[in-house]
């Protein structure tokens, strides 16, 4: 804690950057969060200048944004990109985006830097080291582009480059010859035994064998990419290479953990190793056993063993997980803080594994790990030591386009996949991903993005094709067109209807049981996403929207609960979300279940009560009763961010009719990428889709420079 100043507690003229501050945080263009912790350095440091001042608020505005410092160049050249939470239809919102221009107007980065430095609020990166250091800011970053961090992001950051950068250097001597041959013996068809499915077919390589390759050799490893290119298989396949690597090296088994942010995730990643656990070629000809590959899934809460009542875990540097790999699914859900712990509660020597998909939304809280860690995958950047040890290997040629004798220690520990397997880029869903993720987008050129991708909804239309994803776009007429209607009740049909076939037994349990499985996995159909909470193109508005048209349609129950909000209501049907960790009913932040109408003998009768339907292990079925759930919401329309970690038959995206900065093209790609057979696009405003389509998520922070800056390129 600071030293307070002797003057504290005097009354003074409130300062001008904080009176400015003040009105901001009045209309809503900072948090009053962000006022707060201005004013409190203002009068503990004590700090007066308004350059500081304004840096320090718009330091914490951009960590609730999701960014883990602000960039100081960036905001001085694009101060455009500030106060995002003003809306344009906002009475002062042209007179504070002035005001500000003219705060930022008024300095140089030279000079901005260097009243930064003066501050006592404020320490250099060399300094922060110091645990003793009490300031609460840290400037840091490179000349060019200088950050400044609150301190505790500014040593989250530190401690996730340290921890890559650890495992990085860590040594892996790997026998080349019995690599060589497990390698083929997993990916390689052979006569005398099923063959392994392709998995790579056409051109290129086998970017899977690769990644398995490259992975031995690591302690720390990427896998990314989109959806259906094989990330579960190739992470199967690469635990069964390390098990046997040390199998034939006569080493002991390895302890392997799985997990995945969500329960969600997590119940996904479960059958899909499953799956790819029993097509695994036998493991022939090694003397010693060969460890197990696990197939239970852990949320990364139930993995590091959470504390009650505290943002602490059970596992940290001091109790660290006994596990010698980790490997984690959805990583692109991680948020900084998340990852600090998950590194601090490895042993130095075990290995960390990441999964998921570059493209998609980064976490909601603080950080874009996986994007800022995978900025180089698309060209891969392998050294020419790494290609040549990789044909040895593998007998693979990486292309030489993504051969680069600059290449650093990150990017040879990642690879992207390239080839779906469940779409093709030739239309469809594929198409249409790949088409909003198009990086050549300009993005001061949205209507010619906007065509491009009208023309793969066009071409679908023209030419369906059920191998490709059927895609569909429907433009309404405002938010009480009937389209909407039609398209609510024909995606929740299925499962509603459903509700009527229930035992009336009380004591056939495992037929209730049967039932309430087989509309859990019927209301995995069709989703409705959004991009925003409030409003009625909301989750909130869409909801009590969308139990009217159900109503009316017969489809719910017309009773509601006096007093009650709609989206508050406990009726049968109701879908309802976890939003918060439940370590007592054993339910984490993004489980799904449903409200069921359960018979129950009570005193010699038989009554229906409702119980709520969440999927277990193994196909079961775990009730819960409605009273218990504190932490939930309806999900007839689920944020595209809470999404992430599912996958659905059918997704509909329902866009706004103005703009908003949370409409992004990584928001677009991962509702689109929600859908395994069927996505329908729901819009109004052409342009709206338009800017989304080129607006990119932004998030500043210095973790790829920290790791490039460690790791100088390889002789």
């Amino acid at each position: 804690m600071m030293a307070q100043h002797p003057e504290a507690h005097q009354e003074h003229p409130p300062h001008p950057t904080l009176a400015l501050l003040g009105e901001w945080a009045a209309a809503g263009a900072i948090r009053a969060l962000d006022l707060s912790l201005t004013r409190f350095i203002h009068t503990q440091a004590p700090e007066d200048d308004p350059a500081v001042l304004l840096a320090i608020a718009l330091t914490s505005e951009r960590n609730g944004h999701g960014h883990v410092c602000l960039d100081l160049a960036q905001a001085l050249h694009h101060p455009q990109t500030l106060l995002t939470r003003l809306r344009d239809d906002q009475p002062l919102a042209q007179g504070i985006r002035l005001a500000l221009a003219r705060e930022l107007g008024a300095l140089t980065l030279t000079d901005w830097v260097a009243r930064l430095r003066a501050s006592s609020a404020i320490s250099r990166a060399e300094d922060a080291r110091d645990p003793v250091d009490p300031r609460p800011l840290v400037l840091d970053g490179d000349p060019e582009r200088p950050l400044l961090y609150l301190r505790r992001y500014w040593a989250y950051e530190q401690r996730i480059a340290e921890g890559i950068q650890g495992r990085l250097q860590q040594p892996l001597p790997l026998p080349e010859t019995p690599l060589a041959g497990l390698l083929d013996t997993l990916f390689q068809p052979a006569g005398d035994r099923a063959a392994a499915p392709s998995s790579s077919p056409g051109p290129g390589p086998d970017w899977q064998r690769l990644a398995c390759a490259l992975a031995a050799r690591s302690g720390f490893f990427i896998l990314t990419g989109g959806p259906g290119t094989g990330k579960t298989t190739t992470v199967v396949r690469l635990l069964a290479l390390l098990q046997r690597l040390v199998a034939v090296q006569g080493l002991p088994a390895l302890r392997i953990e799985l997990a995945a942010p969500t329960g969600k995730a997590a119940a996904r990643l479960n059958e899909s190793i499953n799956a790819q656990v029993n097509a695994l070629p036998p493991a022939e000809g090694i003397a010693s056993p060969v460890g197990p590959i696990p197939t239970r899934v852990k949320t990364l809460h139930r993995l590091l063993g959470p504390q009650p009542d505290s943002r602490r875990f059970r596992h940290h540097p001091g109790n660290p997980l006994a596990a010698d790999v980790v490997v984690v699914d959805e990583a692109s859900m991680v948020d900084v803080e998340m990852m600090v712990h998950l590194l601090d509660a490895l042993r130095p020597e075990a290995r960390l594994i990441l999964l998921g998909d570059k493209d998609q939304l980064a976490s909601v809280e603080a950080g874009a790990v996986l994007g800022d860690l995978c900025q180089r995958a698309h060209r891969a950047h392998y050294t020419p030591d790494t290609r040549d040890w990789l044909a040895r290997v593998s007998g693979q040629d990486v292309p030489e386009p993504m051969v680069d004798a600059n290449g650093g220690a990150l990017d040879q520990a990642v690879t992207m996949l390239r080839t779906s397997h469940r779409f093709s880029d030739q239309g469809g869903i594929g198409a249409l991903a790949a088409r909003v993720n198009a990086p050549e987008q300009d993005p001061r050129d949205p209507d010619a993005a906007l065509a491009a991708v009208r023309a793969v909804f066009e071409r679908s239309a023209a030419e369906p094709d059920s191998t490709l994803g059927s895609v569909a776009a429907i433009q309404l007429v405002d938010e009480a067109d009937p389209r909407f209607d039609e398209q609510v009740r024909e995606g929740y049909t299925g499962y509603l209807q459903r509700l009527e076939q229930r035992p009336d037994d009380p004591d056939a349990s495992a037929r209730v049981d049967a039932w309430a499985h087989d509309i859990l996995q019927a209301q995995r159909q069709f989703q409705l996403l959004t991009a925003l909470r409030d409003g009625p193109w909301g989750v909130t508005g869409l909801n009590t929207r969308i139990i009217q048209v159900l109503r009316a349609a017969r489809l719910l129950p017309g009773e509601a609960d006096a007093g009650a909000p709609a989206q508050r209501q406990w009726f049968a049907g109701r879908p309802v979300l976890i939003t918060r960790n439940d370590y007592t009913l054993n339910l984490m932040n993004g489980d799904i279940g449903i409200t069921l109408p359960v018979p129950v003998r009570q005193n010699g009768e038989v009554r229906t009560v409702l119980r709520v339907a969440f999927p277990g292990e193994a196909g079961q079925v775990r009730w819960v009763l409605p009273s218990r759930l504190q932490a939930v919401e309806t999900v007839f329309a689920m944020t595209v961010h809470k999404s992430q970690g599912s996958e659905f038959e059918h997704t509909a995206l329902i866009l706004p009719d103005a703009p908003n900065p949370v409409l992004t093209r990584e928001l677009l790609y991962t509702a689109i990428t929600r859908s395994r057979t069927r996505f329908t696009l729901l819009y109004s405003q052409a342009s709206v889709l338009g800017e989304a389509i080129t607006r990119r998520v932004n998030r500043d922070s210095g973790l790829s420079g920290r790791l490039l800056r460690r790791h100088p390129p390889a002789p």
